[in-house]
């Protein structure tokens, strides 16, 4: 089909709309959500002099005010069909928040439409120039991805760029909108941009003429998860994907985890760029990973051939409460990526040293009558429940919730019959107590069928101090998604928090703290 002038002529002023100096000013833009990210994009546009329609089901009260202050015009109703004012709007660019699925209607109907359709990531790369650093050159940006880790290493990564003296921040999926990183006017040498799959699915839509291009990238891992709104494992695979596209300097991947080694084989990069492997191993040349309890950096030294970097032990990430498997292995990517942009091997270790990870991530709650109490509330999917339980065999395991479409039955295979008892929460309760009798039954499982939010985790926490004895871990590793009973996966952590604490009648444990650290526990 040929194009016609008038779009051909909207395609060349898009085009031309890669700078934040670029003229923005009249573009029809509408927005779809208005969340936290999709608040940033409305607020971006306005500022550039773009027309700005938010369009969403529901308007924070804070931000439906702020909406006019800043010059952007709001509808909100029923998304179930395409809006006349959105249709009589007539965008020249749709931007949608992450929750906008590929079938949603307004998205499919962008796109039957020929209508530019970005993400907030897209645009934030446009106009990544508003503040440079001393020699003009925008901030680098580090993606990180997969399914389980990324926060947890997107942090990790920016903590150890500051150690290293760079002016760095962790932002995106991580919370807070990279559009308002680029605005902000302090700069900064790098940004460390965490991505979802959803964010990543956009991404891949874009065909512009400067296409988002990372000094660094990593996917940590790659499992069943989203399969809600990406329609299938294929497609998540292949937003997941994305995030090597056009690297520059470093595409970092798992050498445990083959998919992700097959994503950099497959992705178009900058000539030049490097693939650096990561695991729990030997590493060979190009390669970090652990020799003798040390981890080291074999990749990113002259003689990397015969000689490796030490960054730091793992003695020391124990005391630290680093030693879980999955996270070691975190920091291990974390490395790679900081050790890309140059920063010391001291730098590092530095900064794990004031390391701590995030509230519900292999969190311990309480120890109280030589029971350990662990919240990993943000283990929302099989793969991270398995890292969770690799690290603590034998517990009291606290499964269950909104399972995305995932079946659990392999996770149940390979470390159910392991636990010491499973205590099942959530409206798919069915489904997990399934998997159970098939894979597991020796196990003894018991399900919480508390109808309010209120009533599960004092029933959870009853039944397991019932089941674990001197010596035992009892842990929240729930391998689905909250919304069915709870407001997040940190209001579920917070509630069986919690609960522990209402049980044992104290904010904090009472005993050593080598019950709740596997690697001291010889696991």
């Amino acid at each position: 089909m040929t194009a016609t002038a008038g779009e051909r002529s909207g395609s060349a002023r898009l085009d031309s709309l890669t700078s934040w100096h670029a003229d923005w000013n009249g573009l029809r833009v509408a927005v779809l959500g208005l969340s936290v990210t999709g608040f940033s994009v409305a607020d971006t546009l306005a500022e550039l002099g773009a027309d700005v329609l938010v369009v969403t089901e529901r308007a924070d009260e804070e931000y439906g005010r702020l909406l006019p202050v800043i010059g952007a015009r709001l509808w909100a109703g029923q998304l179930d069909a395409v809006p006349e004012e959105l249709r009589d709007f007539d965008p020249e660019v749709v931007v949608a928040s992450p929750g906008f699925a590929p079938g949603h209607p307004l998205v499919a109907w962008a796109r039957e439409a020929g209508i530019a359709l970005w993400g907030d990531i897209e645009l934030a790369w446009r106009v990544r120039d508003k503040v440079v650093r001393p020699d003009g050159s925008p901030a680098d940006w580090i993606l990180v991805t997969g399914t389980n880790g990324k926060t947890t290493t997107t942090r990790l990564t920016a903590t150890m760029l500051v150690a290293g003296g760079l002016r760095a921040a962790p932002v995106g999926n991580i919370g807070t909108p990279v559009l308002d990183a680029v605005r902000d006017p302090s700069g900064f040498d790098a940004l460390v941009v965490e991505l979802s799959s959803h964010q990543l699915w956009y991404l891949g839509l874009q065909e512009g003429p400067e296409p988002l291009s990372p000094y660094a990238a990593v996917c940590l891992n790659l499992a069943d998860d989203h399969l809600e709104w990406h329609g299938s494992f294929e497609a998540y695979r292949e937003a997941k994907a994305h995030v090597y596209d056009n690297t520059r300097v470093a595409c970092v991947y798992n050498k445990a985890d083959a998919a992700t080694r097959r994503m950099v084989e497959d992705a178009e990069v900058v000539e030049g760029a490097r693939a650096i492997g990561f695991d729990l191993g030997v590493p060979g040349p190009s390669d970090l990973g652990i020799v003798e309890r040390l981890l080291v950096d074999r990749a990113f030294l002259e003689d990397r051939r015969t000689s490796a970097l030490e960054l730091t032990t793992l003695e020391e990430l124990a005391q630290l409460g680093l030693a879980a498997p999955h996270i070691v292995a975190n920091v291990l990517a974390a490395a790679a990526l900081a050790r890309s942009l140059d920063v010391a091997p001291a730098a590092i270790h530095d900064a794990l040293r004031d390391f701590r990870l995030d509230p519900h991530r292999i969190e311990v709650v309480a120890r109280h009558e030589g029971v350990t109490w662990v919240d990993d509330s943000k283990a929302t999917n099989p793969h991270a429940a398995a890292s969770s339980l690799a690290a603590y065999p034998g517990a009291v395991w606290v499964v269950g919730g909104l399972l995305k479409g995932v079946d659990i039955s392999e996770l149940v295979a390979a470390r159910g019959a392991q636990a010491k008892a499973a205590i099942v929460i959530g409206i798919e309760r069915a489904a997990v107590v399934s998997a159970f009798s098939r894979h597991a039954p020796a196990v003894p499982v018991f399900e919480v069928d508390a109808d309010e939010t209120e009533e599960v985790m004092p029933r959870v926490v009853e039944l397991a101090a019932g089941v674990a004895r001197d010596g035992d871990i009892v842990l929240l590793a729930p391998a689905a998604a909250s919304f069915d009973q709870f407001a997040s996966y940190a209001d579920r952590g917070e509630r069986f928090a919690a609960a522990v604490r209402q049980r044992i009648g104290t904010g904090a444990g009472d005993d050593d703290d080598a019950a709740a650290d596997p690697a001291r526990r010889g696991h």
